[in-house]
């Protein structure tokens, strides 16, 4: 294990260089990883594994038809490596949990069954357990409980994968019953090809992941983007100067710097009346999102943000109402400009082309 300086804090870290895939596949030489569900982290944490050596297995309820059939694209064989939920979690020593956290409920009584002593229950979200109070989600004693949670989608999980950077993951052990757990954890942590692995708590975990999804990763930044569109529109701008100044110019250029060195080294490769402007108002919005920030978390932690889940994600029509907020957004003169845009990029098509099964969202 690496100690690392995260800005004066100094904290524990598991490289590949400390943990090896060698070292991984002697681990786990005799387990069968039963992943479940085949809709987002699934296939690209299932298709890394398989790549990387692992003896891999899948379990995906065929009510589900698309998600069996891309399964079946993607070389898993039924009667073989593709299995009803049931049978799959009858055959894994490790059962990965990676069906949504509302239908990780509706499961569990077949998952629970066939949770033999010994066996590892794996999540890569805190929420079910956490949230027991609700979900009902309790393992047994006699079995370990895990966490590998990859800090990007499945999609950039599989795309990062075949890249060789990686997603860099938490993990974080819940119940040792064996004595192997945090083994266990950071073999299949390494296995589904994470770039490195930091500790955390099921509980750390889901209060920063539904934290940061509802805040700056996904809610805040649209929810920003929007407001600043509708300004520049009302001012006159077109809308493909509004787009390009909202969000092409982040995503194509900036954003990319501040990947490169930090926000500061992105300041310092800006125009000095960029940079000016940025610095004022830098605190500005800071001052005024800090209240909306503290309210989110104490949403999060209070489990009203998991209720919320439960009712909403668990109902029946839920795929229906889903698709019409999306279809909502995707109508927007924003989001429609922002088609325009990205068609008109020369190396779209190209990387699109290449993209396969990397790239092809899955829920």
């Amino acid at each position: 294990m690496a100690k690392m300086d995260f800005g004066g804090v100094i904290e524990t870290v598991v490289t590949r260089k400390e943990f090896p895939l060698k070292k991984a596949l002697q681990v786990l030489k005799k387990e069968t990883i039963a992943v479940i569900g085949y809709g987002v982290q699934g296939p690209a944490q299932s298709l890394n594994m398989r790549d990387n050596g692992f003896n891999v297995i899948v379990g995906q309820s065929k009510k589900f038809k698309k998600d069996w059939q891309r399964a079946v694209k993607d070389g898993w064989v039924p009667g073989k490596t593709l299995f009803d939920i049931d049978e799959a979690c009858a055959k894994g020593t490790i059962i990965n949990m990676l069906v949504t956290d509302a239908a990780q409920m509706q499961i569990w009584p077949v998952v629970k069954q066939y949770l033999t002593a010994g066996k590892a229950l794996y999540f890569s979200h805190g929420f079910s357990i956490e949230y027991s109070k609700y979900t009902k989600i309790i393992p047994p004693k006699d079995v370990d409980v895990i966490m590998v949670a990859p800090k990007g989608s499945g999609l950039n999980v599989r795309r990062n994968f075949l890249s060789g950077a990686g997603i860099n993951s938490s993990y974080a052990v819940q119940q040792d019953a064996t004595g192997r757990a945090e083994e266990r954890t950071k073999a299949l942590g390494i296995a589904i090809g994470s770039g490195y692995l930091f500790p955390t708590t099921f509980r750390h975990e889901v209060s920063s992941d539904l934290t940061g999804e509802r805040g700056v990763l996904m809610g805040a930044l649209c929810g920003m983007m929007e407001a600043q569109y509708e300004v520049l529109r009302e001012n006159g701008h077109t809308p493909s100067e509004a787009f390009n100044e909202t969000v092409e110019e982040l995503t194509q250029s900036l954003i990319r710097l501040v990947d490169e060195n930090g926000m500061d080294w992105m300041y310092k490769n800006c125009s000095a009346t960029a940079q000016h402007g940025a610095l004022k108002w830098r605190p500005i919005f800071k001052k005024a999102n800090l209240p909306v920030f503290k309210r989110l978390y104490k949403s999060v932690v209070s489990g009203t943000e998991c209720k919320e889940v439960l009712r909403d994600c668990g109902a029946p029509d839920y795929k229906e109402k889903l698709d019409a907020q999306l279809n909502e957004m995707a109508n927007t003169e924003m989001w429609k400009a922002g088609a325009a845009c990205r068609s008109l990029r020369p190396h779209e098509k190209a990387r699109d082309s290449k993209v396969g099964i990397a790239g092809r969202k899955t829920n």
